[in-house]
């Protein structure tokens, strides 16, 4: 570790503050405004279709004005943002919280490239760690959200309304934070050098479409999930305190393992572990179907976190061998394309499920995106096997 990572470990938790609250309140807001019940997932799914469109608009400000000038533009549009949010909670209008979640999903295309700007901050050969150690940061995203959600939604006569502007402070903490870190300056660019492979060929590699499909999918089911326990919980008649605990232990099982992710990937590779993250959301979705006590629920969300850490940790590592060094700007946002893409589908598709199908069919449904995910990889451990064995 270093000052740099620390520093950008403590921006991902401000981060994942930012989202925790988000997925805490956006689904009961919406619901609470929306003009029909399946309609309630919409500023959650803004908030990810915004993320989606952001992403080559992100990139171009990466290339050109550098790491942290194009992060510290995220965190102000996230501070406009969370004004947004509050002002329509307080008109009392769907629509313009759903426009301004849209917008918010700028800065969620930026903090998504906060994992990536950790392997630059590192010696080669710490890069699965650093990547790990800064997704960990997001721990203090799984204290502060839920409990800072949970302690704010009633400080104003609107509900809600003060957790959105609660978020305008953690945007001002992440900017400050942000001014201190030293990114790898941008080189400059010479005329006629080389820009790297079409976008085409990069994402042709196997382990390209492997490592983007298990983002995408990984962050699918964990999103699916996890926008639509709220609700459920809602539903069984369950205090929003007891939904904001079960949060909390979940985005805990998302960001704790980060101290030791990297170790494990290093000592037992990339895929191997993976698979675990894959085994552990099959075992979330049992745990789901079993019953809706409230242990079920923090048990089901807290391995639904841990596996969502080893995908995402896994498929953030393996993708990094896909591409040049000129070519990460591209490369990433089509990564962070498929990624943003995948939720939107998901939490649209969690509040129309949950309010119309349940819980329990909600759960059953995530079983095909999981199963697809052990296929992948399980296709490219066996192409990696046979390139090996023919090489010998």
């Amino acid at each position: 570790m270093n000052a740099n990572l620390i520093l950008l470990a403590l921006c991902q938790g401000l981060f994942l503050t930012n989202n925790v609250t988000f997925i805490a309140i956006n689904g009961l807001v919406g619901l609470s405004l929306a003009p029909l019940g399946w309609m309630a997932t919409l500023p959650v799914m803004g908030y990810v279709v915004g993320g989606a469109f952001s992403t080559g608009l992100v990139a171009h400000t990466q290339t050109r004005y550098g790491r942290r000038s194009s992060f510290q533009i995220g965190l102000a549009v996230g501070l406009l943002s969370a004004l947004l949010c509050a002002y329509a909670a307080y008109d009392q209008n769907f629509w313009l919280l759903v426009a301004s979640t849209f917008v918010a999903g700028y800065y969620s295309a930026n903090g998504q490239l906060y994992r990536f700007a950790a392997a630059e901050l590192s010696a080669p050969a710490f890069r699965e760690k650093a990547v790990s150690l800064v997704l960990a940061g997001g721990l203090i995203g799984a204290i502060v959200g839920p409990n800072m959600a949970s302690r704010t939604k009633g400080m104003f006569d609107t509900p809600y309304m003060g957790a959105y502007l609660s978020l305008v402070g953690v945007a001002v903490v992440g900017m400050v934070l942000m001014s201190f870190i030293r990114f790898p300056a941008v080189p400059p660019k010479v005329l006629g050098s080389s820009e790297g492979r079409p976008l085409k060929e990069i994402m042709r590699q196997p382990v390209f479409i492997v490592s983007a499909a298990a983002a995408a999918l990984g962050y699918g089911v964990m999103n699916l999930l996890m926008a639509a326990t709220p609700l459920a919980m809602q539903v069984c008649g369950y205090a929003f305190s007891d939904a904001a605990l079960v949060l909390e232990w979940h985005v805990i099982g998302m960001f704790a393992p980060g101290f030791f992710t990297g170790h494990l990937i290093k000592k037992f590779g990339t895929l191997p572990i993976m698979a675990v993250g894959v085994a552990l959301n099959f075992i979330c979705i049992g745990v789901a179907l079993s019953g809706v006590q409230v242990e079920q629920f923090v048990v089901a969300l807290f391995f639904l976190g841990v596996g969502w850490n080893f995908l995402f940790t896994g498929s953030t590592t393996l993708s990094m061998q896909a591409w040049r060094p000129e070519e990460k700007d591209r490369a990433q946002a089509a990564i962070n394309f498929c990624v943003f893409a995948t939720m939107a589908l998901t939490s649209f598709a969690s509040g129309a499920l949950v309010t119309t199908q349940g819980w329990a069919w909600l759960n059953i449904g995530s079983l095909l995106p999981v199963g697809l995910t052990a296929v992948a990889l399980v296709w490219l451990f066996v192409r990696q096997r046979s390139g090996r064995l023919a090489s010998l």
